[in-house]
């Protein structure tokens, strides 16, 4: 009896020794899972931080490209401001007409300049012309009398652009390639034309 209550308070201890050791366990898995539970809290918070820059860096791009869409088109406008006539020092003429044409709605139209050859006197394409401002108005003289600015380049740019177009040698070279292949082909056509007289043997052997 003495033998087998010592093999059971043995037993008992052994027991109670792995309860022991089961309850440091469970302690310490409870201390894992608090760690790994804020770790994973914290990184929930930095993952919602990290959305919020994102969203914040979108909205911030979408106004950059706003702002950049702005800056272009003004550079654009800026571009198209930028004077293409540089006026004389000191010459009041020359420095009208450099703003009447700095400031010109439409710089497409403009395909002939003025330039300049003394003071109030200008060179137009093939036509020298004489040049005074009037109250700030620029008039330009034509035979007996004297164009505004606009009616002169309405009446005189188109055939002054003519007798560029006359003068240039590549389009007159293109010109005469055209009318050279135009007349080859006439030619080519006509021998072929069933109305053409046939060529006999014997006129061929006489030729």
């Amino acid at each position: 009896m003495l033998k087998r209550y010592a093999d059971i308070e043995s037993q008992l201890n052994m027991a109670r020794d792995h309860e022991e050791d089961m309850r440091l366990h469970k302690i310490e898995l409870q201390n894992e899972l608090t760690t790994a539970s804020a770790y994973i809290l914290q990184l929930q918070e930095e993952f919602y931080n990290s959305k919020r820059t994102s969203l914040d860096l979108l909205t911030q791009l979408k106004g950059n490209e706003a702002e950049i869409e702005t800056l272009r088109n003004y550079i654009i406008d800026l571009k198209s401001r930028i004077a293409v006539y540089i006026p004389v020092k000191n010459d009041a003429v020359d420095k009208r007409i450099a703003e009447y044409i700095n400031n010109y709605p439409d710089r497409q139209k403009l395909k002939i300049m003025f330039m300049r050859e003394s003071e109030g006197v200008y060179q137009f394409g093939s036509k020298r012309v004489h040049v005074k401002v009037d109250k700030d108005k620029i008039n330009i003289r034509v035979g007996g009398g004297y164009l505004s600015i606009d009616e002169f380049l309405d009446q005189y740019t188109p055939q002054e652009l003519e007798k560029l177009e006359r003068k240039d040698p590549m389009k007159r070279f293109a010109e005469k390639v055209a009318v050279s292949k135009t007349i080859q082909g006439g030619e080519r056509i006509r021998d072929l034309s069933p109305s053409s007289p046939s060529k006999s043997p014997k006129k061929r052997m006489t030729l």
